[in-house]
């Protein structure tokens, strides 16, 4: 018996542009806690567990990040987001590329570590209806990216094999997860993370976006 190819997406970079607004997000609510920390520092940490950047974040700076205040981090970062969700538009390709897939019967979900708060806007930017569509976010599961658990639910949510899934993302956390759950890994450069970092975090293939990988979908499973 032939088992049917699922694909899990990624959200932010992968199939919306949204990633310099949750860097600008971040940062807003980082200078409102008076805590120091470069762009590009945090841009490296989009896509990762709110926990993991928190850790990351004490690693980085030595500041005591109480739970109150990590919080308090969230909350300004989800109302900055929400205030740049005017920006957020899709991906070249990427709803092309999904309705290529439901018209060729082919199953999909989206899995992010984002929570529903801001990926709300994403989706409304994309066109997606979470009641029609698996969508699978941080609110969900016990722990996000890097960890599986948001690919792993988004596949039960299929009811498909993790075995027979096709992870898309445009981080290394993303590829990270795809291998610890045993899927297939295939990158996007619309993230801002470069080819090589993709491949060496579990990349099976990488493409420019969303776009791109439409063109080149039999490459990963795909049936034109």
């Amino acid at each position: 018996m032939r088992l049917q190819t699922v694909f899990l997406f990624d959200l932010d970079g992968t199939l919306v542009d949204s990633v310099y607004q949750h860097v600008l997000a971040w940062k807003e609510a980082l200078d409102s806690e008076n805590i120091d920390l470069s762009v590009w520092r945090i841009h490296r940490k989009i896509g990762m567990s709110g926990g993991l950047f928190t850790n990351q974040l004490l690693r980085e700076t030595g500041l005591e990040i109480s739970p109150e205040r990590t919080e308090r981090l969230r909350q300004a970062h989800a109302a900055a987001y929400l205030r740049h969700g005017r920006q957020i538009r899709p991906l070249p390709g990427a709803r092309e590329l999904l309705a290529w897939l439901t018209q060729a019967g082919v199953p999909w979900a989206i899995a992010t570590s984002g929570r529903m708060e801001t990926a709300a806007v994403n989706l409304e930017a994309l066109g997606v209806d979470p009641a029609k569509i698996p969508v699978v976010t941080r609110d969900q599961v016990k722990y996000a990216k890097p960890d599986p658990d948001l690919f792993l639910a988004a596949a039960d949510r299929l009811g498909a094999p993790i075995e027979t899934a096709v992870v898309v993302g445009d981080s290394i956390w993303d590829m990270l997860a795809a291998i610890r759950c045993r899927a297939l890994g295939v990158g996007v450069l619309s993230g801002g993370y470069g080819p090589d970092e993709l491949r060496q975090s579990g990349a099976y293939r990488v493409y420019e976006d969303p776009a791109d990988l439409l063109l080149h979908i039999d490459e990963v499973g795909g049936r034109r």
